[in-house]
């Protein structure tokens, strides 16, 4: 017997990208994610492609792709300064409650 913890079952997953089909070895847990992912980066090819500034595939996934990685850039960025304001919250209220016993305390 194996002491590991079994692998999630491997499922192979269609998709259609940029009028290709594609077949991507995917976690069975993960299939849901792996499909989200894809339409939103379908979603994303989509509007750079309507902007019409970009003309070869390889730009327009290029340009996509920084777009996607700007955006996670500041989602990243901003849940950074939100664990941190939390922090300073959490801290804010260790020294009230400090406070409060030590006069109790007194």
């Amino acid at each position: 017997m194996s002491s590991r913890p079994d692998k999630a079952a491997i499922k192979p997953v269609s998709l259609h990208i940029l009028d290709k089909d594609y077949v991507i070895a995917c976690p069975e847990t993960e299939c849901d994610t792996l499909l989200s992912s894809a339409q939103y980066l379908t979603q994303k090819l989509q509007e750079v492609k309507e902007g019409g500034k970009v003309v070869s595939t390889e730009r327009l996934v290029v340009v996509s792709a920084l777009n996607i990685i700007h955006e996670y850039m500041q989602y990243k960025q901003q849940k950074e300064q939100d664990i941190q304001a939390l922090h300073d919250h959490i801290q804010q209220l260790q020294d009230k409650i400090e406070l409060a016993l030590a006069r109790i305390k007194q």
